[in-house]
């Protein structure tokens, strides 16, 4: 007798059970289809070369989408965040100071990024610490929310992923380092910040919320709530921004009363 067959994992499920399942399913199929591939290329030991690991979803429920949309804070206080708080685009980074692919990603594509769509308001960054890489990953993290305290968290976040710079370690002296060409001003408040429960609390909600939603490797990106994994190249990013934007457009379109 043949055994019954399997249900799907895209079949309906009662409304109390599917959203957790479902939460983790889109993420992993963004950033997790290709795991082992991301992970070689970002670990402490990796060059962060050669190609990266990606998958975009499609066909998966767009209540999924609109539930990881709501992960966006849009809080104008947002130390983390660049770009106007009512952008019609949300990109949520999550991200490693360690891993290569983040450090492509930093220096080849979110400049462009910023000076195409974050400047003329139609995207918004927010940046989520996702440290995994072991506590010099942890000091690293605490240390760019240190700089934000300051108003110097996107500088240090450039002297941080600069080319090699990796490659000289995140230790205590190192950070302080880091923080004085960020233009961090008090450097002794940056060091208390540093080792502050407050930044180890904001590292944390970070990082419970980035392994929530089903991430599991360096970098991470939600585009209104649709994944994307990997350091993808300028194209992809622009895809996925542009066709966010037009599908704001046309709710906020469909929304208006007909003249």
């Amino acid at each position: 007798m043949p055994p019954p067959p399997r249900p799907s994992p895209f079949a309906k499920k009662p409304s109390s059970a599917r959203k957790p399942v479902l939460l983790g399913l889109v993420v992993a199929l963004a950033a997790g289809l290709l795991g082992f591939v991301s992970y070689r290329a970002t670990a402490p030991d990796g060059d962060g070369s050669g190609t990266p690991a990606s998958a975009t979803t499609a066909g998966a429920d767009s209540d999924v989408y609109r539930e990881l949309a709501e992960l966006a804070r849009r809080d104008a206080g947002d130390k983390l965040a660049q770009g106007r708080t009512d952008a019609p685009v949300v990109l949520i980074e999550y991200a490693d100071f360690q891993c290569g692919y983040c450090g492509k990603f930093a220096r080849d594509t979110e400049p462009e990024l910023i000076r195409r769509y974050v400047a003329d308001g139609t995207l918004r960054i927010e940046w989520r610490n996702f440290p995994i890489f072991g506590e010099t990953s942890e000091a690293a993290a605490r240390a760019s929310w240190a700089a934000g305290r300051q108003d110097r968290f996107w500088p240090f976040h450039r002297a941080a992923y600069a080319k090699d710079a990796k490659e000289k370690g995140f230790g205590k002296d190192r950070l302080r380092a880091l923080a004085r060409q960020a233009g961090v001003k008090d450097l002794d408040r940056f060091a208390r910040d540093t080792e502050s429960a407050a930044a180890s609390e904001a590292v944390r909600e970070d990082r419970e919320q980035a392994y929530g939603i089903g991430a599991t490797s360096t970098p991470s990106f939600l585009i209104n709530g649709r994944p994307l994994a990997g350091a993808q190249p300028m194209a992809v990013f622009t895809q996925a921004i542009e066709a966010a934007a037009a599908e704001e457009a046309n709710v906020k379109s469909a929304g208006k009363p007909a003249e």
